[in-house]
Formats: structure tokens, C-alpha cells, sequence
């Protein structure tokens, strides 16, 4: 009787901890990312706000198979206070059983990005939008609203960006000096007089709050031939119908832009459909630019297909000097939701940047 009185709690013990959700300390780029329920992360083409001392990561949710290339669920949430462990913190934006809505379930919903907004209170999300049906033909960008910064977000609006405006040009003027809609110079320009009269098309894209408080929208156009950088409105919910072309004619998708010393970086990919290609770099002194083309930052073994990965983000991290981390998708297409993440440590050597791969990680490297 005794015997079988010390097995029970024995027992009790051994289920409890196998249940136990494991603290991590460290990154693991390319593994399976485990929430705080022990499900596999699920925020993809995703950014990342820091709000109050925690962070926030927001994504797509996708679902298993090919139909996970749609949007059947909405935008998922997490927070965490150490980067490492993360919270599920539900749908933040989710799509509409209308299939007349233009976040109808079935659509293309990508790369949904934070930020929030000092005057306004409000969070505001900026996402790439295919209206339901119409493949990759739309080129929206969507955005919705919310108090709370975990959500419900309420959606707004699409539209494709500054109908009717030229870009604007902070060196030469006018601007028919730079771009002649009567006889285009090349397809680049052809592509974005086409567009002009109904606004740019934006797909992949990214969001940036200057130190200022002006906000900018960065988005693959013309077909993916260029990248539009767009100041928005103060309330951050439109575009103020300034902005500028980035690297014309050079197909670049999967923007990350973040600052560091007074000087603009942006990190971005070539366009080759689900598969990896090299990732490429600019920098700028001033957001308006003009942009300077650096190549590519990664170093080694497969930094030629990013290490299998594609940018979707740079991260700060609060409270650590010269601390970024180079956020990146591992898409599997033929099973969405088996997407892993690439978190990697950024390292400088005076302005330049690298990104080297490393197995396992963790924020003590920018302490060294």
C-alpha cells in the first residue's frame, strides 16, 4: 500500500512537467518556434512593435497545404517581454466572411506591419491586399485601426497608393526632367505611367516611424520593377502624396528599412516567386534620399539564397546599443504553416553591415 501511495505523486509529477512549456534562452534560426502553448509560431511575412517594454509580433496566419498561400484566418499576434518566449495573443485582424469585403476570406493578405500613433492613440496596421479571386493583379495596400494594440483591428480601406502624383525629386527639378509619361524611357517608367492615373501598385512591403514621427509606407511597384518610399498622413492611415522611386528597374521585393547613427538602411531581396534569392542593401542620409546600393549583406554558405530565407523586417533591440536583428521567412509553400523564421544578429564595421549565419544564438552576441 505504501509502495503504490509513492508511485501516484511520482506519476502526477512526471505528466505535469511533460506538459510544461520550456523556457528558451536562446534563437534557434530555422527550427520550429514553440508559443507559450507549445504550437509552432504562427506570424509569417511579419514586423515587429515595441510598445510599453513589450515586444509584439504580427503575421500571417497561415493554415496547412496550398491554401495557406490565402488568407482563411487573418493576422495573428504574439508578445513577449525577451524575445524569446512568446505569448499567443490571438487574431488581431481577422478576415470577413463577406466575399464581397475586400478582406474576404480566400484573399491575399501579406507582410502586415504595426505601428503606433503618439497623437492619434491608435495602432495602425499596413498590409499588402489581392482582392479575393484576382490572383496577384490588385496591388492594394490595406489598412485598419485599433486602440488596443493586440486588437480587434478594424479595417479601413485598400487602394493602390498616390493616384496622379509624380515622385518627388529633392535634387532636380522639374519633375518632367526626371520622368516623361509621353514617351517612357524605359519599362520601369512605363509600367508606373500606366499606373498613374488609378495609383501605384504596392505588394510587398514595410512601414517605418522616423525619429520625428513622420511615417513612411515602402513597397514593391511597377510590377515589382521598383520600390516606392511614401510619407503618410499624420494620422498614419493614407499617403500624403510625397514619395520617391528606389533602385528603378532592378525587381526588389521584401523591404526592411530601419535607421542607425543618423543614417537610413534598408534591406530588401530579388523577386524569384516562394524561392530564396540574395538579399540586397541600400543606405541613405536622408529618407528622401538619394539610395546607395550595397550588394549583398549576407556572408558565407548560402548567403546566396539568404540561407534559404527572405526578408521581412529589422528589429531594434530596446535597451542595447548597435543591437539588430535581420528578421527573415523560410517560405514552404506547398505547407504554409510549416514556415519557419531566420532571426540573425546584424554585425557593423563603421557603416557597413553583415549578416552571417549561425546556428544558435543569443542576445548576449551584441554585448561582445
Amino acid at each position: 500500500m505504501k509502495y503504490y501511495r509513492f508511485l501516484l505523486p511520482a506519476f502526477l509529477l512526471l505528466s505535469i512537467i511533460g506538459h510544461a512549456q520550456i523556457k528558451l534562452n536562446s534563437f534557434s534560426p530555422g527550427a520550429r518556434w514553440p508559443d507559450d502553448k507549445g504550437v509552432h509560431i504562427n506570424a509569417h511575412g511579419g514586423g515587429i512593435l515595441y510598445n510599453n517594454g513589450v515586444y509584439y509580433w504580427f503575421g500571417e496566419h497561415k493554415v496547412a497545404g496550398n491554401a495557406g498561400n490565402r488568407a482563411m484566418v487573418g493576422v495573428h499576434c504574439y508578445s513577449s517581454k525577451d524575445l524569446y518566449n512568446w505569448k499567443d495573443e490571438g487574431i488581431s485582424l481577422s478576415v470577413s466572411p463577406d466575399p464581397a469585403s475586400d478582406i474576404a476570406k480566400g484573399c491575399i493578405l501579406e507582410r502586415p506591419k504595426v505601428i503606433y500613433n503618439k497623437k492619434t492613440k491608435k495602432y495602425v496596421m499596413w498590409f499588402h491586399l489581392e482582392l479575393l479571386g484576382k490572383g496577384y493583379s490588385v496591388a492594394r495596400a490595406g489598412v485598419a485601426v485599433s486602440d488596443k494594440v493586440t486588437g480587434p483591428y478594424q479595417f479601413v480601406k485598400s487602394y493602390r497608393p498616390n493616384p496622379g502624383q509624380m515622385p518627388f525629386y529633392p535634387e532636380l527639378t522639374p519633375q518632367s526632367d526626371q520622368l516623361n509619361c509621353l514617351s517612357p524611357a524605359n519599362k520601369s517608367d512605363g509600367f508606373f505611367c500606366r499606373d498613374l492615373p488609378g495609383g501605384q501598385m504596392a505588394r510587398d512591403m514595410t512601414v517605418f516611424v522616423d525619429d520625428d514621427g513622420k511615417a513612411y509606407h515602402v513597397f514593391s511597384s511597377e510590377e515589382n520593377y521598383t520600390l516606392d518610399l511614401a510619407e503618410l498622413t499624420p494620422d498614419y492611415t493614407g499617403h500624403t502624396g510625397k514619395f520617391i522611386r528606389i533602385y528603378i528597374g532592378h525587381q526588389t521585393e521584401a523591404p526592411a528599412l530601419f535607421k542607425r547613427n543618423g543614417i537610413y538602411y534598408m534591406i530588401g531581396s530579388g523577386c524569384t516567386g516562394w524561392a530564396p534569392n540574395a538579399a540586397r542593401w541600400f543606405t541613405a542620409k536622408s529618407i528622401w534620399g538619394p539610395w546607395t546600393y550595397h550588394g549583398n549583406p549576407c556572408q558565407g554558405q548560402d548567403s546566396q539564397i539568404t540561407y534559404g530565407g527572405q526578408s521581412t523586417h529589422v528589429l531594434p533591440v530596446a535597451g542595447k546599443k548597435d543591437a539588430f536583428i535581420f528578421i527573415a521567412d523560410k517560405w514552404t509553400p506547398k505547407d504554409a504553416i510549416d514556415g519557419r523564421y531566420l532571426w540573425l544578429p546584424i554585425s557593423f564595421k563603421g557603416d557597413d553591415m553583415e549578416i552571417n549565419w549561425i546556428d544558435k544564438w543569443s542576445l548576449d552576441t551584441f554585448e561582445k
